[in-house]
């Protein structure tokens, strides 16, 4: 239905990319917004600032408004007056009396009561005339309650700050998910959620750093262009500076620089960054998302994993208030208490029903893979590659509560310091989450000798083909040459950890994902 001025009730029609939306009603739509926009433009006064004030009033926000009268009485009057400004979400214009709700950013609304009485015939009819759902006005007048007990603005002025063009969504249907990453500006008008997971997200990156700060870590920043690619097993995006005439990659993770600042005496260093991986996208990844790294010297990944638990703890109470989560479909899932901590080889083996070690020839995982329908490309056919893929298949679907997987295969872990006392395996685990993997930890491998040996291992690896191979570094074995302490370190995706304590999906937690 177009929407006409001097209507008794106005409908929320559909975004234009809604669901079954009718495009030539939108297109009308807009071409009398427009015309009413031109006569904003032609009744201002400064005109040459445009159609719309620079500011407006505002005393107060609406929210604030809320919390200061939340047991005022129906029919009430405060004898105050306040300015606040917001989107008109609900229209019902009545003769001598027009209704507004109006919508802060948060989702807080109140109610604007514009009535001949107060504003006037020629202000009121202005108001039939020119306000639309969508747009941004200011009101001023008493704070009163209706005779309904809806907390009000009884207004006496009012001002269009800015007009929509084109109409919202239905506030009343939901949108799919495809609409809501497409067009995230309307899912936040739209839905709570999409406001209460981008609220979420702030603090738990508030809590973060809090924890960090009470423990003594300094943030920093590190590349996201480099001249090579490292600190992790990953494909890189790859693009071109002209003004180095240089092929430079960017950031698959801060890891090596972040090392750099350690063997600098910056001994406890945390980056919360953007990292891209040119991979698949799927429900838990993204080719562009949000890292946690940190790096603690004098400690192991025993450590780690004590100021990882710490860390997601408190960020689950910065959103919930507690260590027990509400998922956005209702189930409470508690991430309090002490974690798990689990043997992957020895979890592999129960699971598997045969004994699989360090020494287990690379043959007989090859059979039992087979045997269960897991395949591993040739080219990175090791032997800790198929442990891991096996540990997969037969282990990480089990995993529902927070889980530590420690010692993993020494061969796919070229950046992990070997395992004290166990052969053949690194210091080095996973965190699991609802069977996903949320973080990563390691005892970091600073001997620039090892290293050295494992960069070599890896560059023949790529030489076979593996995308995600590394690197021989040498201006990062150079800094390890100046010596390293021992060090724990981790790793954990943001948006993974929305997904944690929101239970939704990476694109939701993500505010503007990328999409084709």
């Amino acid at each position: 239905m177009t929407q006409t001025p001097n209507a008794a009730s106005t409908p929320v029609p559909a975004a234009p990319d809604a669901e079954g939306a009718d495009l030539a009603d939108v297109h009308e739509q807009k071409a009398v917004r427009l015309a009413k926009r031109e006569r904003l433009l032609a009744e201002r006064t400064d005109a040459a600032g445009g159609a719309y004030p620079v500011a407006v009033p505002v005393t107060d926000t609406i929210a604030a408004l809320r919390a200061r009268y939340t047991d005022l009485e129906a029919g009430a009057e405060t004898g105050v007056t306040a300015s606040v400004a917001g989107r008109v979400v609900f229209s019902r214009n009545t003769g001598k009396l027009c209704f507004a709700s109006l919508q802060a950013g948060d989702g807080s609304r109140i109610q604007a009561m514009v009535s001949l009485a107060e504003v006037g015939e020629e202000s009121l009819q202005a108001w039939k005339d020119l306000v639309d759902l969508g747009d941004h006005v200011s009101v001023t007048g008493q704070v009163v309650s209706s005779r309904r007990g809806e907390l009000s603005i009884m207004v006496t002025d009012w001002v269009i700050a800015a007009k929509a063009l084109l109409p919202l969504p239905n506030l009343y249907s939901e949108l799919s998910e495809e609409s809501r990453v497409r067009s995230r500006f309307l899912d936040l008008i739209a839905r709570d959620q999409a406001r209460e997971t981008v609220i979420a997200r702030a603090k738990v990156n508030a809590s973060l750093r809090q924890t960090f700060t009470d423990h003594g870590f300094l943030e920093v920043e590190t590349p996201m262009l480099q001249v090579q690619h490292g600190g992790a097993a990953a494909r890189p995006f790859v693009t071109h500076s002209n003004a180095f005439d240089a092929e430079l990659y960017l950031r698959i993770a801060p890891e090596l620089f972040l090392k750099r600042a350690v063997v600098g005496g910056i001994d406890r260093v945390f980056e919360i960054n953007r990292n891209f991986r040119n991979e698949g996208a799927d429900s838990t990844h993204s080719p562009e998302f949000a890292m946690l790294e940190a790096y603690q010297s004098y400690t192991d990944y025993n450590g780690i994993a004590d100021l990882t638990q710490e860390l997601i703890q408190n960020a689950a109470i910065a959103v919930a208030g507690s260590t027990t989560v509400t998922w956005a479909d209702g189930t409470a899932f508690d991430l309090g208490g002490q974690w798990d901590r689990i043997s992957m080889y020895a979890s592999l083996s129960d699971a598997a029903g045969t004994t699989i070690t360090p020494e287990t020839p690379l043959d007989e995982l090859k059979a039992l893979a087979a045997s269960v329908g897991v395949e591993v490309p040739e080219k990175v056919a090791t032997h800790g590659k198929y442990v891991e893929e096996l540990w997969e298949h037969f282990v990480k679907g089990g995993l529902e509560r927070p889980t530590f997987v420690m010692d993993f295969p020494l061969d796919t872990s070229p950046l992990v310091r070997e395992h004290r006392t166990v052969a053949g395996v690194v210091e080095k685990w996973d965190l699991y989450v609802r069977g996903f993997e949320l973080a990563t930890g390691y005892s970091e491998l600073v001997d620039p000798v090892i290293q050295r040996e494992r960069f070599v291992e890896q560059a023949k690896l790529a030489a076979r083909g593996d995308d995600e191979a590394m690197r021989v570094d040498e201006e990062f074995l150079r800094a390890l040459e100046h010596g390293m302490p021992p060090t724990g370190g981790m790793g954990m995706g943001i948006d993974r950890l929305l997904m944690a304590i929101t239970g939704l999906g990476i694109r939701e937690t993500i505010l503007f994902p990328l999409v084709k």
